[in-house]
């Protein structure tokens, strides 16, 4: 109930139907609201919000002096630093639509995605800018030029659409194809930032650690829209280094948000202290038991696990009770989100019964762009297919179980994939792990195992037989990998997820 009722004062500030605000008013707010309160922390510089606010708004002036209008897009192609922030909100602030680009894209995909959203302007960082970003668009802000604007610094009064236009528009990694350039209105980034805030009882004081990339998902509301709503501070890591996660957490976060291979590093790290921070959230992947069980041993401290998918905004459950239940549990679902379990042919299942989950709620997606039949097949009457297998446990909590499109289904019976790589994942050798469904006729497909194991690829034969040993101790025969793959590393999205597409199309390549 307490989160409710937050919910319900945040609603009733924020988006009360009267006055409603506009996603790219969310920094005016601040600096009006608490102008010397320190909003973004990067290294050693530091931004106040009101100093923010000032130094985006000369971006907003120049945009709009060289013909920016609301509804236009911004692509925005910058690392994590003071100027991420700067552009995001100088180009938010005229009623632009922001594209944030994400830095790791292979050229065809960067080409798609130019030419899929068609910016009218461009800020790009030095070191990322290409020939063919600097010809995609006649309005430009180089770095040069930037650094030139904020040294202005300026007043403006943001511009704005309509609460459920087109505000942001994410381009998903593409582990399925090229990727899709998902659409949020203003009030999908508002109303699902103020779950966030009222699930995670996120408070003004705290300072939240980012460390992945600002163009993800997770980021964008955990450490772009979420702080500035409630006037936090964010500390920007530029990287995922040991060197500079410390000089970060020098700083002192309460908050750290990250994937499961940020909390597998903190465990080599070993004696960081964290006595300053409230939460641990992991995001964006499945969480192995092998991570959170070693980080909770080294640090005495709960890994809570989340859940999300950009397509929702991205929220929509996290487990940050302080009670022990199995690794793959990821929370009671925000307020304001209707969950289901269906089938294959679409039925409703009953909550225990493992069944892809769709969501409903106001954070749900405006539909992807350009692709009115790919959106067909994942919004119907305002439901969304996530994609992903869940069942709720007796506490009401959804348990992962995995993807659907990553299900093995071998002799009729399924397989799910997370359950073997956990298993696999206890191995001490083992850094990571991918399992796949391989043809096999007339059984469908069986379950292979890709390995990352860099003290074993001289000696494979040894750790796939330990593997399979294991694998006979915990799970069905049915389940149990029938080739083991050792490599030094697997291949990974920019978001440091294992790239399966990736390993389905190396094991065509080597059968």
């Amino acid at each position: 109930m307490e989160e409710l009722q937050r919910f319900n004062e945040l609603y009733n500030e924020l988006l009360a139907p009267d006055a409603p605000l506009y996603a790219g008013q969310m920094l005016q707010r601040a600096a009006q609201k608490w102008p010397d309160r320190l909003a973004l922390i990067f290294q050693d510089e530091s931004l106040t919000f009101k100093q923010l606010y000032q130094q985006a708004s000369a971006i907003s002036l120049y945009l709009e002096n060289q013909g920016l209008r609301p509804g236009d897009k911004v692509m925005i192609l910058y690392e994590n630093s003071l100027n991420f922030y700067r552009a995001y909100h100088g180009a938010w602030q005229t009623g632009a639509v922001i594209v944030p680009v994400n830095t790791f894209m292979h050229e065809k995909e960067l080409e798609h995605v130019v030419n899929d959203a068609k910016p009218d302007a461009l800020i790009v960082s030095d070191k990322l800018a290409t020939s063919l970003m600097l010809s995609a668009t006649k309005h430009i802000i180089t770095q040069q030029l930037l650094t030139q604007l904020i040294a202005e610094s300026a007043d403006y009064t943001p511009r704005s659409l309509g609460q459920h236009d087109l505000s942001v528009l994410l381009y998903t990694s593409g582990t399925t194809g090229m990727p899709k350039g998902v659409m949020l209105s203003s009030y999908n980034c508002v109303y699902n930032s103020i779950q966030g805030i009222a699930q995670f009882k996120s408070l003004p004081d705290d300072k939240v650690l980012c460390s992945l990339p600002l163009f993800h998902s997770f980021m964008q509301n955990g450490c772009v829209w979420s702080p500035c709503l409630l006037g936090a501070a964010v500390i920007i890591v530029p990287k995922i280094d040991r060197k500079a996660l410390l000089a970060g957490i020098a700083h002192k976060p309460t908050v750290v948000l990250g994937i499961p291979q940020l909390f597998a590093l903190f465990c080599l790290m070993k004696k960081i202290d964290f006595s300053h921070v409230r939460f641990f959230v992991s995001g964006g992947d499945a969480l192995p038991d092998k991570i959170r069980n070693y980080f909770e041993l080294i640090y005495g401290r709960k890994l809570c696990n989340g859940y999300g998918l950009s397509e929702a905004s991205p929220f929509i459950s996290v487990d940050i009770d302080d009670t022990r239940c199995s690794t793959n549990t990821v929370g009671k679902p925000f307020v304001g989100i209707e969950i289901q379990l269906r089938d294959e042919a679409g039925n409703v299942l009953p909550s225990d019964q493992i069944g892809t989950l769709w969501v409903k709620g106001k954070n749900v997606m405006l539909g992807y762009y350009n692709a009115p039949q790919a959106t067909q097949k994942v919004l119907q009457d305002g439901w969304l297919n996530t994609g992903d297998l869940m069942r709720v446990n007796s506490h009401g909590k959804l348990v992962m179980c995995g993807r659907e499109k990553d299900l093995i289904v071998h002799k009729g019976i399924k397989i799910y994939p997370q359950e073997v790589e956990n298993c696999l994942m206890q191995h001490a050798g083992v850094q990571a792990v991918g399992v796949i469904g391989a043809p096999s006729c007339p059984d469908g497909e069986i379950p292979v195992a890709y390995i990352a194991a860099r003290d074993y690829t001289d000696k494979p034969e040894i750790l796939s037989a330990e593997l399979s040993e294991l694998c006979k101790q915990h799970l069905a025969a049915y389940k149990i990998p029938r080739a083991f793959f050792i490599l030094k590393e697997l291949p990974a999205t920019a978001t440091g997820k294992i790239d399966k597409k990736a390993l389905r199309i190396v094991h065509q390549n080597n059968s």
